[in-house]
């Protein structure tokens, strides 16, 4: 299955939408991804969601799927509107919650073939993330997206 994840900053602007509506848009069409994982912590997860769903309209077989950090008996999460499923990664409940997110998101890129990512701030998780995913790439194991203003001078 080819599954595409998204990561990025919790402030994003507006103005990254047409980019990441094409991205998706070519994801869906030239990759054949049809299954789309964003978190619910930010605003760029706000904005891939927002263009997932669009993107829904024209392909009905395009999955959206909302990841989930914290176990579902902690802090119960029904599915929000328009999405398809929520996901809790296996192997979850003993991770201290302070680090769930970031663990999270590692499962995501450690199982997706796919990320769009929209990270520039030296000192965020989201660009750390992509370093990390940088490297997967490196042995052909996801394929990197970056957004506008990506960080894109990475010396790794």
């Amino acid at each position: 299955m080819l599954t595409c994840f998204f990561i990025g900053h919790r402030e994003a602007p507006d103005s990254l939408l047409p980019e990441l509506s094409a991205e998706i848009e070519r994801h869906i069409t030239e990759y054949g991804v049809i299954d789309f994982v964003v978190g619910g912590y930010g605003r760029f997860d706000t904005l891939a969601a927002q263009c997932v769903k669009a993107a829904k309209e024209r392909h009905p077989k395009v999955t959206l799927t909302l990841l989930l950090p914290y176990h579902p008996y902690d802090r119960p999460t029904p599915t929000p509107s328009g999405f398809d499923a929520t996901f809790y990664p296996p192997g979850m409940e003993t991770v201290p919650k302070r680090l769930a997110i970031v663990r999270a998101n590692h499962y995501m890129v450690d199982h997706s073939k796919y990320l769009i990512a929209y990270a520039w701030h030296p000192a965020s998780n989201a660009l750390e993330l992509v370093k990390y995913a940088k490297r997967r790439e490196l042995r052909n194991l996801i394929n990197i997206t970056l957004i506008s203003h990506t960080y894109k001078t990475d010396p790794i």
